[in-house]
C-alpha cells in the first residue's frame, strides 16, 4: 500500500469546505495545480472518485462524503495534537478573535478569558462584544458564544451546545417583603417588572412549572434594557421583578441580595452554544481556546445545588 500523505487529507478538507479548488487555493495562498495534484493522488491511492467536478459544478460523491467526515476528524486530531504539544512546551502563540453577547461577556466569560490568558501568555484574544448577531465569516471571527432559545439561522456554521441555562425570576428581599406575595404567575400583574430588550411592544412572559404546566401572560415592564447587569442592579435596588439567566444572579442569591420569586417556576431555558465557521486549518490558539471553553464554560454557568435550595426557601411567599 502506498504511504499516506497527510497533505492529501488537509487539501481535500479545504476543497470541500471552500466549495472548490479555486477558492481553496486562494484561501491557502498556493497554486491550484498543487491542490489538484494532491486530490488526484488521494483518489488514485484510494481507487475511488471522491469529487465530481465539471466547469460549472462541484459536489462530493457518496464515497467522498463518507471520506470527508473521517478526513475532517483526522485533521482535527492533528490540530489538537499540535496545540497540546505547543501548550506543553509553553510555545503556544498567536491570536484568537471571539464574539459574544454583552451578558455572556459579563457573567460567563470574564473570569474564564482571564484564566486562559494567564495560562497562555503568548496568546492574544480579540473579544467583540455585541448583542447583534454578526457574520462570522465576513468579520473574520474564529469563535462565537451565543445564547438562544430556538434554532440558529445560519446552518453553514458549526454549532455546538455547551450548556442549557435556566432563566428564573428574581427580586430584592425588601421588594418581596413590602408587597403582595407572589403565589402564582397571575399575581405578577400587580407587580413592577423589569425586562431584557429595548422594544416598547410585544412583552410576553412565558413561565413553566416544575410539573410541566405553562403560563403565558402579557407584562408591561417599567424598565427595559439590553444590559443584564443594569437589570440585576435595578432588581437589587427594589425596582421590580426580573427574569434573568440563573447563573447571572448566583452570587446575589448566595449573599441574600436577591431571592427567587415563584421558585417552582422558571422563565424558560436557553442553549449556550459555540459557533465556528466551517473551515479547516484552525490555528493552535483557536483550537486551544475552543477546547478550554468546551471544558470550562458549562461549569461556569452551572448553579450549585446549595444555592438553588437556599434560594427556594427564602423566596417562598408568606401565607
Amino acid at each position: 500500500m502506498a504511504s499516506i500523505d497527510l497533505n492529501d487529507y488537509y487539501y481535500f478538507v479545504h476543497v470541500v469546505e471552500k466549495g472548490g479548488f479555486t477558492r481553496a487555493a486562494s484561501a491557502l495562498g498556493i497554486p491550484k495545480s498543487r491542490i489538484s495534484r494532491h486530490i488526484a493522488q488521494l483518489e488514485e491511492r484510494l481507487d475511488a472518485s471522491l469529487i465530481q467536478r465539471t466547469t460549472r459544478q462541484f459536489r462530493l460523491t457518496e464515497l467522498g462524503d463518507v471520506f470527508y467526515r473521517h478526513a475532517r476528524a483526522a485533521v482535527d486530531d492533528i490540530e489538537i495534537a499540535e496545540t497540546e504539544l505547543k501548550r506543553k512546551k509553553n510555545t503556544l502563540s498567536g491570536t484568537v478573535s471571539l464574539s459574544c453577547s454583552v451578558g455572556v461577556a459579563q457573567f460567563a466569560l470574564r473570569e474564564l478569558l482571564t484564566r486562559f490568558l494567564q495560562d497562555n501568555p503568548q496568546v492574544t484574544v480579540f473579544q467583540q462584544v455585541s448583542n447583534r448577531n454578526i457574520d462570522l465569516i465576513a468579520s473574520g471571527v474564529d469563535l462565537s458564544i451565543r445564547g438562544h432559545t430556538g434554532p440558529l439561522p445560519d446552518s453553514t456554521l458549526i454549532q455546538r451546545v455547551l450548556a442549557v441555562v435556566e432563566w428564573n425570576l428574581f427580586a430584592s428581599p425588601d421588594y418581596a417583603a413590602d408587597r403582595k406575595p407572589v403565589g402564582a404567575p397571575s399575581d405578577l400583574v400587580d407587580h413592577a417588572t423589569l425586562a431584557l430588550g429595548w422594544q416598547t411592544t410585544g412583552d410576553r412572559l412565558r413561565l413553566e412549572h416544575s410539573s410541566g404546566s405553562k403560563e403565558d401572560m402579557h407584562i408591561t415592564p417599567r424598565f427595559k434594557s439590553e444590559d443584564m447587569a443594569t437589570l440585576k442592579q435595578a432588581a437589587r435596588e427594589g425596582l421590580g421583578i426580573v427574569a434573568l439567566p440563573a447563573y447571572t444572579c448566583r452570587n446575589e442569591l448566595a449573599s441574600g441580595q436577591l431571592v427567587r420569586v415563584l421558585p417552582e417556576w422558571h422563565a424558560g431555558r436557553a442553549n449556550l452554544s459555540m459557533l465556528m465557521p466551517r473551515r479547516s486549518g484552525f490555528t493552535a490558539p483557536v483550537t486551544a481556546l475552543k477546547e478550554f471553553l468546551q471544558a470550562e464554560l458549562p461549569g461556569a454557568v452551572a448553579m450549585p445545588q446549595r444555592v438553588k435550595t437556599n434560594a427556594r426557601v427564602r423566596a417562598s411567599p408568606a401565607r
